[in-house]
């Protein structure tokens, strides 16, 4: 794999949305939406799409819409190469004259009045279904959606990108590699284990290479912005209205920099710098998760009675790793806890506060046998259900990454990363290091995105998190700063992403949205 995904794994907002639907409907929800295609035909480029009822969306996601709301999907069809700065497609290179189709929903609540437009949501990944996020979304505030404030003046309007879940799906790894990806050793310390996990990625490369040849480079950041205006023409927005978390932040500083004069609003939260590289950028996620680690260890120490692993997580943690590297409990299916499904079901775990008390019971179960709550959560992680088979979203979260990507580091020095970073981020900086083999090995050409100013848009809201581990802090002010019209809102919490978490981040993201009211320069709201 290549970095950690930035997506929206569990909020706290879906965490108690999805506990919450489970007592209400008395259901038992699948972990994640079914990838099938939507039904009808694709609006061809610059036409307008048919909408259809689909309430079987929210039915297949967690049995049941919400009240008083109305799912209507369409597709439309977008230019597989939209060219620089073309309107209508490339007439010339790879995927000239041929298209993608992109699915959307548009959820609309039955007491919205003086509607202002359609919120367009993005999720992060890259490879999130923004299909499935609307509809968390569209759950309100009791089940920790969005606020009756924001939902009765918009349409919530979800998109899969290009080459995402129901869109046009790029799928070139197989279930049987991903296993052996997430359940590689975090931290390949010999020179022959190290050459496995080479030769692992370099499989996949070649078969997604084999696979998709020339067209791999189309599904890059910039071509799937220039669908994000496609999406805004098709909902009839003569200006965009949009909430991107994580990685969705990166789609939505690029259109401000492509497109700033259709900018209405943007809300980019859990802001990713879009500045820094492939080597950079690990490094600061490596970072961030272990701040996160340390805190989720100080919280252990602190309430040990909630937390069986007290009072030494860190230790427990570690050496659950390397028990695991050498005997791997075996689950009632037979399957093995290795040492890389015991680390992603501690990421997992950072991604909210609330995860941090599952996995404190999930690595005092193992270490007496049962590896069941280590599976659960690294499957979440990995989008990999109870009988083995993955969704794409690693599929295309390296399609997207590796596309973006202009460092191309050598195997001599991800090596001496991997020690470096092993010295000064233990538990978390050897696995970015050799993650980044994933794009090493990726075949195909770079399709970089810009990484300018935004010239001539509103002033954009950038939410950062102070214990955010995906996308540490430092790159809110960043990409702020990159886009000159950036307005800083900091979250004193934990977890990923900010809104809508507390109040104080609640007011200030409606009234921005709403209003076009852009909070006070400096604001901090506080984690509780």
């Amino acid at each position: 794999m290549t970095r950690f995904s930035d997506r929206i794994r569990r909020r706290p907002v879906l965490a108690g949305f999805l506990a919450a639907l489970v007592l209400t409907a008395g259901c038992t929800l699948p972990a994640f939406a079914p990838r099938a295609e939507s039904e009808g035909e694709a609006a061809a480029p610059g036409t307008a799409p048919t909408w259809r009822a689909c309430p079987e969306v929210p039915d297949e996601l967690v049995g049941r819409g919400a009240t008083g709301m109305r799912y209507e999907c369409a597709r439309i069809a977008v230019p597989r190469n939209w060219g620089t700065g073309a309107a209508t497609g490339a007439t010339a290179g790879p995927g000239a004259g041929e298209t993608f189709e992109i699915a959307l929903i548009r959820i609309r609540s039955a007491k919205q009045r003086d509607r202002i437009g359609s919120l367009v949501v993005n999720p992060g990944g890259p490879g999130a279904s923004g299909v499935d996020t609307a509809v968390y979304l569209s759950f309100g505030p009791g089940f920790g959606g969005l606020p009756t404030e924001v939902t009765d003046r918009f349409d919530i309007v979800g998109f899969d990108p290009r080459g995402v879940g129901r869109s046009s799906p790029v799928k070139c790894i197989s279930d049987a590699e991903l296993d052996a990806s997430f359940g590689y050793d975090p931290d390949p310390e010999s020179q022959a284990s190290f050459d496995g996990f080479v030769d692992l990625n370099r499989r996949i490369g070649q078969q997604c290479g084999a696979k998709y040849g020339d067209q791999l480079p189309l599904y890059g950041t910039e071509q799937a912005t220039r669908d994000m205006d496609a999406v805004r023409a098709a909902v009839g927005d003569d200006k965009l209205t949009y909430l991107g978390y994580s990685y969705g932040t990166l789609l939505g500083a690029t259109y401000a920099q492509l497109y700033p004069q259709r900018v209405r609003a943007l809300v980019l939260d859990g802001a990713v710098d879009p500045r820094q590289r492939l080597l950079a950028g690990s490094e600061s996620q490596a970072k961030g998760f272990e701040r996160a680690f340390d805190n989720f260890a100080r919280w252990c120490t602190a309430n040990a009675g909630r937390c069986p692993i007290a009072p030494d997580a860190r230790a427990a943690v570690t050496t659950a790793i390397d028990k695991a590297r050498v005997s791997p409990v075996r689950g009632r299916d037979g399957r093995e806890a290795t040492s890389g499904w015991v680390f992603y079901a501690v990421i997992s775990s950072l991604y909210t506060e609330q995860g941090w008390q599952e996995l404190a019971r999930s690595i005092d179960a193992l270490q007496g046998g049962d590896p069941t709550g280590v599976f659960k959560l690294a499957d979440a992680y990995a989008e990999r259900e109870d009988d083995g088979h993955y969704s794409n979203m690693f599929d295309a979260n390296m399609a997207v990454n590796c596309t973006d990507e202009t460092e191309k580091p050598t195997l001599e020095q991800i090596r001496s990363v991997q020690s470096q970073w092993r010295q000064k981020y233990p538990l978390f900086g050897p696995a970015l290091a050799v993650g980044m083999l994933g794009c090493v090995e990726w075949p195909g050409g770079r399709d970089p995105y810009p990484t300018g100013k935004a010239t001539g848009a509103p002033p954009i809201l950038v939410l950062g998190t102070t214990g955010d581990p995906a996308t540490p802090y430092e790159q809110t002010p960043a990409l702020a700063a990159m886009l000159g019209v950036g307005r800083v809102l900091t979250w004193e919490g934990e977890g990923h992403t900010a809104y809508p978490q507390t109040p104080c981040v609640t007011r200030a993201v409606d009234a921005y949205l709403v209003s076009l009211t852009v909070p006070r320069e400096g604001l901090r709201c506080p984690a509780r």
